[in-house]
């Protein structure tokens, strides 16, 4: 089968190759789906310069991609919650997706959004995880007021859709050529990082959600109220993550010296700070179905790519700002 694959550390270009390889078999709880489109996330790019080079059983070559849509073709002998001929999607943590057959847990697929096209539902998983994972983190209730940076990023778009159907009132950044298409996401406050200062506007919020990190983690602490709290997705390791991530005293040393200031900021606002390190979850991918067919979150794909030019899809998320997803059609 071809899939695209992460062949060595250099430039991005050269880093990938199509290749041909064998078509994956399936263990008895696991599901073999005929992939028929995938989507490209930051996270990827990441893998790609090497900032993920250390993570656990990560070895070249290796199939790219984490989310995907398509139908199941084979299935496990314990299998039980699909059948042959499902449409599905799922966000894979472990292997690639940019390949014509994927073999997946069944415990971390879920039937697609009846209403979406296969290049649509896989524009969805990772994104629409991460962002349901990171409001629970913060427990955002209605009324509460959040900041979610990134508007338009896949994360933040989606982020805001859902904080509006838990009845936040929700503050968002982005740039101003997309300041329409962010009011039109349900935001009540969208703030143009061009002309405006976030930290001028939004003040005594319960919650910030820091896609960006650097600077925007600690300044977050400016704009929540005593007891707020900061849920990120890339800022330093908090104390409670470290210790699930179960390291060594060495590494748990050099992250606490690491994340100093924000030990500070978190004891002056006697906030609560959290990193998110997204886990597959069948179960809110299934709400997140719901929440789609009911339109309450919608999709936005900016542009597509066939499987041959994977190359290309990979570049044009790498090279800048994207307002929507990029989506590999595989089929």
């Amino acid at each position: 089968m071809k899939a695209v694959q992460h062949i060595a550390y250099s430039k991005i270009s050269e880093n990938i190759k199509i290749s041909d390889i064998e078509k994956p078999s399936n263990n008895k709880n696991e599901v073999l789906i005929e992939a028929y489109a995938a989507s490209v996330n930051p996270l990827d790019i990441k893998v790609l310069t090497g900032k993920l080079k250390m993570r656990k059983n990560y070895t070249l070559p290796a199939t790219m991609g984490y989310d995907v849509s398509g139908k199941i073709i084979e299935i496990g002998e314990n299998v039980t919650n699909f059948t042959i001929g499902d449409e599905v999607y799922a966000y894979v943590d472990k292997q690639g997706t940019f390949a014509e057959y994927v073999s997946v847990n069944q415990d971390i697929v879920s039937l697609k959004p009846k209403n979406k096209t296969f290049e649509e539902a896989a524009s969805l998983p990772l994104v629409s995880l991460t962002a349901t994972q990171a409001l629970r983190r913060g427990k955002l209730k209605g009324g509460d007021k959040i900041l979610i940076h990134a508007g338009s990023g896949g994360v933040g778009s989606v982020a805001i859709q859902m904080a509006k159907t838990m009845g936040a009132y929700v503050y968002t950044t982005t740039s101003t050529e997309n300041v329409q298409w962010v009011k039109a996401l349900g935001a009540d406050r969208v703030i143009d990082y061009k002309t405006e200062d976030y930290k001028a506007i939004v003040k005594d919020a319960d919650m910030v959600l820091d896609t960006l990190g650097k600077e925007y983690t600690e300044d977050a602490f400016k704009v929540i109220k005593i007891g707020g709290k900061v849920i990120t997705l890339v800022g330093p390791v908090d104390k409670e993550t470290a210790k699930r991530m179960k390291l060594n005293f060495f590494a748990k040393t050099y992250l606490a010296w690491k994340r100093r200031k924000i030990t500070k900021r978190i004891s002056e606002k006697s906030a609560y700070y959290s990193l998110v390190l997204l886990r597959p979850n069948a179960r809110q991918l299934n709400e997140i179905t719901k929440l789609v067919e009911s339109e309450k979150i919608k999709t936005n794909i900016e542009k597509e790519y066939p499987l041959n030019d994977a190359v290309s899809a990979v570049l044009h998320v790498a090279n800048g700002r994207t307002k929507g997803k990029v989506v590999i059609n595989i089929k």
